[in-house]
């Protein structure tokens, strides 16, 4: 779990990426980030953002979405850029 790198991030953005050999990802720790803690996940394409949304809802969290990939526009218009 970590900060995700660069400028203009969101700052309760966590970076938590998905193992595609292991199948799953770290777990925040839930004080930091209670089960019902809106998260949104995302990846360059959609996929592995999907792995991670059902993953997190396997594990107990209630309010994850999927955010695709970049040009997913309508989560985009949902959500907001940066």
């Amino acid at each position: 779990v970590g900060p995700i790198p660069g400028d203009g991030v969101r700052p309760q953005a966590i970076n938590l990426s998905w193992d595609r050999e292991a199948g799953n990802m770290p777990l925040p720790d839930v004080e930091q980030v209670p089960f019902e803690t809106p998260i949104i996940t995302h990846c360059g394409g959609g996929g592995r953002g999907q792995k991670a949304c059902d993953f997190l809802k396997e594990n107990g969290y209630t309010n994850v979405v999927n955010g695709g990939g970049p040009e997913d526009s309508e989560c985009w218009a949902e959500f907001g850029e940066k």
